[in-house]
């Protein structure tokens, strides 16, 4: 009974370390995958000028 209470405690715990919520990590990525597309979509043009 004891060993159960503490797999359950270690796994609690493993859970409160994160810094951020995991969906806070995918809106990060998102938005820095949005915003490398916005730099490539205002350069899609460079190479026809010159």
């Amino acid at each position: 009974m004891l060993h159960n209470a503490v797999l359950a405690a270690e796994a609690a715990s493993e859970h409160a370390n994160e810094p951020v919520a995991p969906i806070v990590l995918g809106l990060i990525a998102f938005g820095s995958l949005v915003a490398a597309l916005l730099v490539t979509f205002a350069f899609r043009n460079v190479g026809n000028r010159h």
